[in-house]
């Protein structure tokens, strides 16, 4: 019997079929100040217009933001979560790049986790904040 032909093989061909990741949520407390802190990585986010907000990605995964109070509607006993909640990498392309857009949401009033820096494992790497305290990596290989 070879792998292809295993009950769990072809268990997990039809998961990966059905299910595909299309979109991630991310709570947020100020929709104006996540909106424009992520155009700030290039990523084309509409005006802010309620409760919900999503924009498309390049690759077409979307990326959505829903208000606290939003959340609190949907689920009356949502207790706010403590510690590292997400984290989202943004590929810069170049280590100059990542150095560019570090200082870019910096001089934005944006908070610096880690300056950027040559990680060990071969790239320029960096982390910003997002108004919600979400870390973004910021990375490029070397």
């Amino acid at each position: 019997m070879t792998c292809a032909s295993s009950p769990r093989s072809s268990r997990r061909r039809r998961l990966l079929a059905v299910a595909e990741l299309a979109a991630i949520g991310i709570v947020t407390k100020n929709m104006g100040e996540a909106a424009r802190f992520y155009r700030l990585l290039g990523l084309d986010v509409p005006e802010p217009d309620g409760d919900h907000l999503e924009a498309t990605l390049p690759n077409g995964l979307r990326l959505m933001w829903d208000t606290v109070e939003l959340m609190k509607k949907l689920d009356p006993n949502r207790e706010e979560p403590t510690g590292h909640r997400i984290a989202l990498a943004f590929d810069c392309r170049s280590p100059a790049g990542v150095n560019e857009t570090h200082e870019q949401i910096v001089a934005a009033g944006f908070r610096s986790k880690d300056a950027p820096y040559d990680a060990f494992w071969g790239q320029r790497y960096a982390t910003v904040l997002d108004p919600d305290d979400n870390p973004v990596d910021l990375f490029a290989q070397l």
